[in-house]
């Protein structure tokens, strides 16, 4: 096997080749395929809260239902879409996540019941699970080792600037038509354009994922089973471990996708420069200052809450792609997709047990505590990185 570089990108015998700039058209494709995938997301952000308490009068705990339903169903389907790709193709586990996608934007706009809105999250958690993870898993694949920190900060830069810019449209939409059912069909177009986007446009990368693999130090290493990659990204391997539970501890808290998402291209390229660790343990404690600032803000809410929504924006630029980049570094090309699946079902989960603990601790004593428990959660979490997880960094590839 031979290797060669150029400023395109690494060439390989088939004719694939490895880099940004190789494969910029396909990149650009996914990335505004996960524009729409964020947009689905963002249906929900700011109108489907305010339908819930002014149209079927529910409580805060009832409410807050539909994102632990969102968050576990989204964490198990990230498991199950990266272990399906050692039988089915990337590109058709993204067709299904679209075509699952397909009734969210109705039952939102129409459902006569809470029970609706809760049924359209499990679809909707479905369709995150497959669609997202397919645009990340095909993005690494497409980039190759020299770049993923930056291919993967373009990628959640997309995605949550998909989410941001439809929680304001919909706001937007409701104040004009009302909380139903405009601001929820948004989210049609969203579905089709991502679904023909997608059948028509979009290219499977396995071949890249293979020729990677031949490239690799250990070519033909052979792929463990899917309970014992679960085991190595969940506990057995220190680094995977590590990495896993910060994704966690990231999603306990509420997420602000203006304050951080246009700064994920350049934070994966500062991972690509400095290496991962420095990044995701600096950007954990700089979540948890985030929340102590908030939660000491007594008397000056107005400028504590700006100022920590911009530390846990500064944080969580820091750690979202390059959490991703790592597990990606640690683990082979033959099983990476899978290894991801069981990172974002641990990232992901953090949704469900997020609103859990918060709303908990709210209850039995108040929302100051159950932000200072996030605080503390996350100071420990980043720590737990600082002591645990090894630098993974690859040594830069010549890559354009």
């Amino acid at each position: 096997m031979t290797r060669a570089v150029s400023l395109g990108g690494t060439g390989t015998e088939d004719g694939v080749r490895l880099g940004l700039r190789a494969n910029l058209a396909q990149f650009t494709l996914l990335a505004a395929v996960n524009f729409f995938v964020g947009g689905m997301v963002g249906l929900e952000r700011t109108v489907t809260p305010l339908v819930g308490a002014e149209q079927f009068h529910l409580g805060e705990i009832a409410i807050a239902a539909f994102v632990m339903v969102f968050g576990l169903t989204k964490a198990i389907t990230n498991a199950v879409g990266g272990a399906l790709t050692s039988r089915y193709t990337r590109k058709s586990i993204l067709v299904a996540g679209w075509l699952t996608g397909l009734p969210v934007p109705f039952l939102l706009a129409y459902g006569p019941g809470w029970g609706w809105v809760i049924a359209a999250n499990v679809l909707l958690g479905v369709n995150q699970g497959l669609t997202w993870s397919m645009t990340v898993n095909m993005k690494i694949d497409l980039i190759g080792p020299g770049r993923r920190g930056f291919a993967l900060g373009i990628n959640e830069t997309a995605g949550y600037l998909g989410v941001a810019v439809t929680a304001l449209a919909t706001g937007y939409l409701a104040t004009g038509f009302g909380l139903r059912p405009a601001p929820e069909l948004l989210g049609a177009g969203y579905v089709l354009a991502g679904l023909a986007l997608s059948v028509f446009a979009v290219r499977d990368t396995a071949a890249w994922a293979r020729a990677e693999a031949r490239l690799h130090p250990r070519p033909d290493e052979p792929r463990p089973s899917v309970r014992e990659i679960a085991a190595l990204v969940s506990w057995k391997d220190r680094t995977l471990a590590a990495v896993s539970q910060a994704g966690l501890v990231n999603n306990l808290k509420a997420l602000y996708p203006f304050m951080w998402a246009v700064g994920m291209i350049g934070t994966g390229h500062l991972a690509d420069r400095i290496g991962r660790k420095p990044p995701i343990v600096a950007g954990m404690l700089i979540q948890a200052a985030g929340l102590a600032v908030i939660t000491a803000g007594i008397g000056h809410a107005l400028a504590a809450g700006l100022t920590g929504a911009f530390l846990l924006g500064a944080g969580t630029a820091l750690v979202y792609p390059t959490l991703l980049a790592a597990i990606s570094d640690a683990t082979h090309p033959a099983w990476r997709a899978a290894a991801l699946g069981i990172y974002r079902f641990w990232r992901d989960a953090g949704y469900a047990i997020g609103a859990l603990i918060g709303g908990v601790t709210a209850a039995l004593a108040s929302l100051d505590a159950a932000i200072g428990v996030a605080a503390v959660l996350t100071t420990a979490s980043g720590l737990f990185a600082w002591a645990f997880m090894r630098e993974t960094h690859p040594r830069p590839a010549a890559d354009g």
